[in-house]
C-alpha cells in the first residue's frame, strides 16, 4: 500500500471530499414488462438478479430473459461500458445490492427490479465507484436503511442516502488496479483449488475401480448373493425432532456417502409397526432418482439401531462387506449395467429386479476389508481437499474484504 499512502499523502493528506452517490452518479431502473411480453424468440434480452454470481460480482448470462421488442426501452437503460448494475428488489434480502461491473457496451438491458449506477462526475472513475458498492459501508448502510422495511426495495431514496469518498482520480487508479489484481490472484487461486480437487476425484474414481475390478474376481448378480426388501411409505409431514431413525431414498445421493451410522432425520413413532427396516451391515439402495446417476446410489448403514427406510428405497442383505458392495456400486462398470434396467420416465426408477440382475466383482472377505481400508483413506483424503478447499477460499476473500474496506476508507475533509 505504500504507493497509495504516498498518493494519499501527497494529493490529499488533510482527507478527501465526502458526498451522496446520486450526487457523482446517475440511478437508473429497468424496464418492466408483463407475463404477455415474455417470448423465448423475442428480441430483447433482458438481465435479473440471477445474472449477477453474488460471490464474484460478475455477470453470468444463465437463463437470460427474452421479451418481445414491442416493449420500450429507454436509451438510457441499454447498458454501457462503465456501467455498474445492482439488484435493486428481490424476495432475499441477500440478493439486494450485489452489483456487477459493465466492461463493454452489450446487447442486453435489464429489468424492474435491476438497476445501473452511471457516473456522471468527470471526478469519479467508474470502477472505483463499483468497488466501492462491493463493501462493508454499503452493506452495512443497506442493512441501515431496509432493516424496518418488509419490502426489499433498494429505490433513489436509500440510493441517496449513501455517501462515498471522492479521492484525487490518480489515487482511484491505483486503487483500482490493486483491487483488481487481487480479484484477478483469487480468481486464478479458486481455479488452481478447483482443478486440484477434481484430479484427485479422477484419481480417486480410477483407483476405485482398479480395486474393485481388479483381473481374475468371479462376477456375481446381486440377486444371487443377497435379497431386497423395499421400504415402506413415509412422508415429509411424519418427519418429527425425535422418533424412529429414519432413511429416504433423496438423501442417499444428497446428503450420505459411502456409509452412515447416525440418521440425519425422524419420523414419528405412532409409525413403527408399519415401517421396514434396514439392520446394521445392510446396504440401502435409492430405487428413484431425478437422473440417472441418482438412482441406484447406495449407502452402508453401520448404526448401532435399524433404521427405518423409505418405500422407495431396497435394502439389501448379505454376507459380504457392506462398505465394499457401496463401494462397489459407485464403479463406471456398475453404472454402465444399471442403466440397461433403468426406466427413463421423468422420474428415474429401478426395480429390484433390475437391482438384481447387475453382477459385481466378489472377492474374498479379507480382500473385500482390504479394499475397503485403502477406499477409506483415499476417500478421506479427497473429503479433506472438498473441506478445505471453500476454507482456503473463505480465508482469502475475508483478507481481500479487509484489504478493500482499508483502501476504499478515507478520512472526511473538514467543510
Amino acid at each position: 500500500m505504500s504507493r497509495i499512502d504516498d498518493l494519499i499523502q501527497e494529493l490529499c493528506p488533510d482527507g478527501v471530499e465526502h458526498t451522496g452517490v446520486l450526487d457523482i452518479a446517475d440511478y437508473v431502473r429497468g424496464i418492466t414488462y408483463s407475463k404477455n411480453d415474455e417470448d423465448s424468440a423475442g428480441e430483447i434480452q433482458v438481465l435479473r438478479a440471477n445474472n449477477i454470481t453474488l460471490a464474484s460480482n460478475t455477470l453470468n448470462f444463465e437463463e437470460v430473459k427474452r421479451v418481445s421488442s414491442h416493449v420500450r426501452v429507454r436509451e438510457a437503460q441499454r447498458l454501457r461500458a462503465g456501467d455498474t448494475l445492482i439488484c435493486a428488489g428481490s424476495g432475499s434480502r441477500d440478493h439486494i445490492g450485489k452489483v456487477a461491473y459493465i466492461r463493454e457496451d452489450i446487447e442486453q438491458t435489464f429489468g424492474g427490479f435491476m438497476a445501473v449506477l452511471r457516473t456522471t462526475d468527470a471526478r469519479v472513475e467508474s470502477r472505483f465507484l463499483f468497488h466501492l458498492l462491493t463493501g462493508e459501508r454499503f452493506k452495512t448502510h443497506l442493512d441501515r436503511s431496509l432493516s424496518t422495511s418488509t419490502i426489499n426495495n433498494l429505490n433513489a431514496s436509500v440510493m441517496r442516502g449513501f455517501r462515498v469518498p471522492v479521492p484525487p482520480l490518480e489515487v482511484q487508479r491505483e486503487i483500482v488496479q490493486v483491487l483488481d489484481k487481487f480479484t484477478q490472484l483469487e480468481a486464478e487461486l479458486e481455479a488452481e483449488l478447483e482443478a486440484e480437487l477434481e484430479a484427485r476425484r479422477a484419481q480417486y474414481k480410477h483407483y476405485r475401480d482398479e480395486l474393485v475390478g481388479a483381473n481374475g474376481r468371479r462376477r456375481i448378480r446381486l440377486a444371487d448373493l443377497g435379497t431386497f426388501v423395499r421400504g415402506r411409505r413415509f412422508t415429509k409431514n411424519d418427519v418429527v425432532e425425535s422418533g424412529i431413525p429414519s432413511l429416504h431414498y433423496g438423501e442417499i445421493y444428497t446428503a450420505y456417502g459411502t456409509s452412515a451410522t447416525q440418521a440425519l432425520r425422524n419420523v414419528r413413532a405412532e409409525l413403527r409397526d408399519q415401517l421396514r427396516y434396514a439392520q446394521s451391515g445392510s446396504v440401502v439402495f435409492a430405487g428413484v432418482g431425478e437422473t440417472v446417476a441418482d438412482v441406484g446410489k447406495a449407502v452402508a448403514w453401520l448404526g448401532e439401531e435399524p433404521i427405518a427406510t423409505h418405500d422407495d428405497t431396497f435394502t439389501f442383505s448379505s454376507e459380504l462387506n457392506p462398505k465394499y458392495v457401496a463401494y462397489a456400486v459407485q464403479t463406471a462398470d456398475f453404472h454402465q449395467q444399471k442403466e440397461r434396467h433403468v426406466s427413463r420416465a421423468k422420474v428415474k426408477r429401478l426395480s429390484a429386479m433390475g437391482l438384481g440382475a447387475i453382477e459385481i466383482p466378489v472377492p474374498s472377505l479379507e480382500e473385500q476389508e482390504s479394499i475397503v481400508r485403502s477406499l477409506d483413506k483415499f476417500d478421506a483424503l479427497v473429503g479433506d481437499i472438498s473441506t478445505g478447499l471453500p476454507a482456503e477460499l473463505a480465508a482469502r476473500r475475508k483478507q481481500y474484504e479487509h484489504y478493500r474496506d482499508r483502501l476504499l476508507t478515507f478520512k472526511e475533509l473538514a467543510s
